[in-house]
């Protein structure tokens, strides 16, 4: 069964992990805005994994004729319930790291597939996967030397587990590719089951 895959999203680490599955795709990210209707982790990130998807889904439908599989994606950190994203500024990166120090907190990845089939029926299959991380504890000084990277910037909860911040990486429970961005086991089993690999 021949289907084309687009991955509704630029991230790097996403387009790593999905290489990961041996399977060809295009990357088209998502440019909407992203509304949010929810402050429960687990259902913010399926909504907005869904909206990016859909977003793609209704945009390439226009132009193809075939069997089509997009992916959308999104993450979220989260603190005591409380939802971290991208820090706005190095203000608000280090109040993040010093919450995150010493402690656990859970990381949600929210995935939506939308598939067009051959007979040309379709369907959306959204889902979450939840690890949690436990950091060590952090002095001023390592808070401030992280800060001057530029890892913190651009990520939610201002680290990456497989970057510079793994060094304050105690333990995880849980997948751990679900943390850089995409739950590439779970997303491998889901799209077996719905013969799209």
């Amino acid at each position: 069964m021949e289907y084309k895959y687009i991955l509704a999203s630029g991230s790097p680490r996403r387009k790593e992990l999905l290489g990961s599955l041996g399977i060809d795709f295009e990357i088209i990210p998502a440019t909407g805005e992203e509304i949010l209707t929810s402050s429960v982790p687990s259902e913010v990130v399926e909504s907005l994994s869904e909206q990016k998807a859909k977003e793609i889904f209704h945009k390439v439908l226009r132009d193809n004729k075939g069997a089509i599989v997009v992916i959308g994606s999104d993450t979220v950190v989260s603190y005591r319930e409380k939802i971290l994203g991208k820090p706005k500024d190095r203000a608000d990166a280090r109040k993040m790291i010093r919450m995150l120090q010493g402690g656990s907190h859970k990381v949600y990845t929210g995935v939506t597939i939308c598939v067009k089939t051959p007979l040309g029926a379709e369907k959306t299959i959204t889902f979450h996967e939840c690890t949690s991380v436990k950091c060590f504890e952090m002095s001023e000084e390592e808070i401030e030397k992280y800060l001057d990277t530029d890892e913190p910037y651009d990520k939610a909860g201002a680290y990456g587990i497989q970057g510079i911040f793994g060094r304050f990486i105690e333990g995880i429970r849980g997948d751990y590719n679900n943390v850089v961005g995409l739950p590439v086991a779970r997303l491998y089993q889901e799209l077996k089951k719905e013969k799209l690999v």
